[in-house]
């Protein structure tokens, strides 16, 4: 399927699981919406072109990559706001409870976001973070919600999704989950773990751009009990009706806030469409042949890295980390030659293995230029130690 992605010459792109290229079409698809829709119709587009219907016609999109109900997940906003709403609605449901539970291996802006929640709320709540291989046993009666990322996203080490929503919810916790480094890398399925609450984003491996919109999924049979924190316009049972007063939308809706972005969903909407016909266990025995065969060939050609991520393929997302101490040289020095990873603090190389756009050539073709870096030091220049603000 290499053909359906926008891909420079001569680029090995491992960074998918950061952004993902642009899939052909998207370009075409959006240049026609500004031009037929937004130029021709203005703001008749909300009705003639489907705007308005449009965050929960891709939500459904995205919740058959992630096992989902229909009508259980819509778009919009950020995913930082997508982990406020979810979480601020948790512990609304466990009022007694005063503690949110996540591992030192989430992402920072998911326990930001806690912890300006908890702060807002001045109710003496406690963010209680212990290491990933901790989370299970540090569940007990006093966690209100378990906030867990499926997928490291420094190691790629994945949580048991099944067993810890069994023992969330066997102790009275809520349980959510972020899928920023899950949803179109692994097979996940939501409806059939319990879950109460799903958040990701869709700019990874989902391939819906630069600020993409972010999803937040919703158990069917808890949604209409849940109480939005943030009572946005597009939340309400009746937008046009113009009430002075909130009252929540049905069922899903209600966790809309603001204006959808539509430029930004028309993008996703067609960028999704690469989907149709995939199978995410296809997705998954081919993203572990090439990051098994990405490991192997490192360890032999680059001895001086050392494996970050856990061995057993099954315990790893779609993702390879490697400690290196000179890490963030040798990975500007990567890109310079065509070799796209990333960096992430304190010394760790990071590529993500996406086989929709990725073979095996590929893999082996990074491997050899990143030996020849490591071996002749070609990473030990200055324009490849100054740190730039995107690592």
């Amino acid at each position: 399927m290499k053909e359906k992605f926008v891909l420079p010459e001569g680029m090995i792109y491992l960074d998918g699981n950061s952004l993902g290229p642009l899939p052909v079409g998207v370009e075409e698809v959006v240049s026609r919406m500004m031009r037929d829709q937004w130029g021709a119709h203005l703001i008749k587009g909300w009705n003639v072109d489907g705007w308005m219907a449009q965050p929960a016609r891709v939500g459904d999109m995205v919740g058959r990559l992630i096992g989902a109900e229909p009508g259980s997940v819509v778009m919009g906003d950020t995913l930082s706001l997508k982990v406020y709403q979810a979480l601020s609605a948790a512990l609304q449901m466990r009022p007694e409870r005063k503690v949110v539970l996540s591992d030192s291996g989430n992402f920072p802006t998911d326990l930001y976001m806690a912890e300006g929640l908890i702060r807002q709320l001045d109710a003496g709540h406690e963010l209680r973070v212990v290491a990933p291989q901790e989370v299970s046993d540090a569940i007990d009666d006093s966690v209100a919600a378990v906030m867990i990322t499926q997928v490291d996203y420094r190691t790629g080490r994945v949580h048991d999704m099944d067993a810890i929503t069994a023992k969330a919810q066997a102790a009275g916790a809520v349980m959510i989950w972020d899928l920023a480094h899950s949803a179109g890398a692994l097979p996940v399925d939501m409806a059939g773990s319990g879950a109460e609450f799903a958040v990701g984003c869709t700019y990874k491996y989902l391939n819906g751009g630069p600020g993409a919109p972010a999803f937040i999924y919703v158990r069917p049979d808890i949604v209409h009990d849940v109480d939005p924190a943030l009572a946005g316009w597009l939340g309400h049972e009746a937008p046009f009706a113009f009430d002075l007063d909130y009252r929540p939308g049905a069922g899903i809706e209600r966790m809309r806030v603001g204006t959808p972005p539509v430029i930004q969903l028309t993008a996703l909407e067609r960028a999704l469409q690469v989907w149709d016909g995939v199978d995410m266990g296809d997705i998954r025995a081919a993203s572990i042949a090439l990051s098994e065969q990405f490991i192997a060939e490192v360890e032999v050609a680059c001895p001086e890295l050392t494996l970050a991520s856990p061995r057993d393929a099954s315990a790893r997302g779609s993702q390879v980390s490697f400690h290196f101490e000179q890490g963030y040289a040798a990975m500007q020095a990567l890109i310079a030659r065509g070799v796209i990873g990333d960096f992430r603090a304190p010394d760790i190389m990071r590529f993500g293995f996406t086989p929709l756009y990725l073979d095996s050539d590929d893999i082996s073709q990074a491997v050899d230029i990143m030996s020849e870096i490591l071996r002749d030091r070609l990473w030990d220049a200055p324009e490849y130690t100054t740190r730039q603000r995107v690592t």
